[in-house]
């Protein structure tokens, strides 16, 4: 295959996480559906671990239209697709899955609209419109993507029929308008850009959702709680970073679990109540690391000797906040305040230390792309 190098017109930003056996049909299925455009594909790869980003290089040394953004500890569909189009040049960009689950068949139709009107900022791909379908897609998926989509609606007031699409495309010039206060927050980055404070001029057309050919999908607990962070995000006006609230919340439930262990301990098992207070204050710093690490700072996660040098880490940078903690809640203890109060507020110092040195110690964010 080859392809022209200059003047590209439209960029496919496709997101990709061992996508592998996807990357060379789906250059194949633009090649023919594009046929009469001047274009080019940026893949975005998290790093994948089954090859991905070598099959695209591969690929890019036979055709200059393909191209490849290799992201290095980072991680999200929404930050990949924002990154993969600001690299791009080109006046039209369009976003859609590696999957084959989206209709690349669409794309010039999308073209065609945006090209033929200065009153439209943006063509969204829909299930839910006349002509749209799901298609196969699990009725479980079904019911979670309608679910989303009315949650979406209900917190945020959009009115489109299907916010939560992954297949769309846009003006260079809203993406430059939008993208200082887009969130980047999970994984739908189509939401992110028609909440950011711009009144976005979009134009649905139908399209039917194919079958998965490869591979699995991505869609899992932590995605849809990353969604909720965007909701969240984007409803409070960014007052709070999406990452200090999963924080937050994991903090809570290493409060609960700090209470339950000490009680055990201390109540049931007639344990000293420093020695006790000292063990619960453990077990909720691991739980807080552990959590921590898979949900909130899900982008940079830990993995293998990392995970476990991290978590040395972690006990070290936190060590003196586990001295404050231990040290505050048994000073109080010693003034008669009940158990379970001394120990919450001990480990409430605890927290507000960890959250420091975890932003400046154990997930610092590296920003390589290459």
């Amino acid at each position: 295959m080859t392809g022209e190098g200059d003047g590209v017109e439209l960029t496919v930003v496709i997101p990709v996480f061992n996508e592998q056996a996807n990357i060379e049909p789906m250059v194949r299925a633009l090649d023919i559906a594009l046929a009469n455009v001047r274009w080019e594909v940026i893949f975005v790869d998290d790093d994948s671990p089954d090859g991905s980003a070598d099959e695209i290089r591969r690929l890019a040394q036979q055709d200059r239209r393909v191209r490849c953004l290799h992201r290095i500890d980072r991680r999200g569909l929404s930050s990949a697709c924002v990154e993969g189009m600001l690299a791009s040049s080109a006046p039209y960009l369009a976003v859609m899955d590696a999957d084959f689950q989206h209709d690349e068949q669409l794309l010039p139709q999308m073209l065609h609209q945006l090209r033929g009107s200065d009153d439209l900022d943006l063509v969204i791909g829909s299930r839910y419109i006349a002509g749209g379908s799901t298609g196969a897609l699990p009725e479980s998926r079904v019911g979670i993507s309608r679910f989303a989509t009315w949650l979406a609606r209900l917190v945020l007031g959009v009115s489109i029929s299907d916010p939560m699409s992954g297949f769309f495309m846009l003006k260079r010039a809203l993406l430059m308008q939008v993208v200082g206060h887009l969130s980047q927050q999970g994984f739908k980055i189509l939401l992110d850009l028609l909440t950011s404070g711009t009144e976005v001029r979009y134009r649905e057309l139908p399209y039917v959702m194919r079958s998965r050919q490869r591979g699995e999908s991505k869609l899992d607990i932590l995605v849809s709680g990353e969604f909720l962070l965007l909701l969240l995000d984007k409803r409070l006006g960014h007052l709070l970073p999406p990452k200090f609230l999963m924080f937050v919340a994991v903090g809570l439930i290493g409060a609960a679990l700090h209470l339950l262990v000490l009680g055990l301990l201390y109540l049931h098992w007639g344990a000293p109540f420093w020695s006790a207070q000292s063990s619960a204050t453990l077990v909720a710093m691991t739980s807080n690391f552990l959590l921590n690490n898979q949900f909130t700072y899900r982008d940079r996660r830990l993995r293998g000797k990392r995970l476990f040098y991290g978590l040395l880490l972690f006990y070290l940078v936190c060590s003196l906040g586990a001295l404050i903690n231990v040290r505050i809640a048994s000073s109080l203890y010693e003034l008669e305040i009940t158990w379970w109060l001394a120990g919450l507020l001990g480990a409430v110092v605890g927290t507000v230390w960890n959250y420091a040195m975890t932003l400046t110690f154990t997930w610092r964010k590296k920003r390589l792309a290459v």
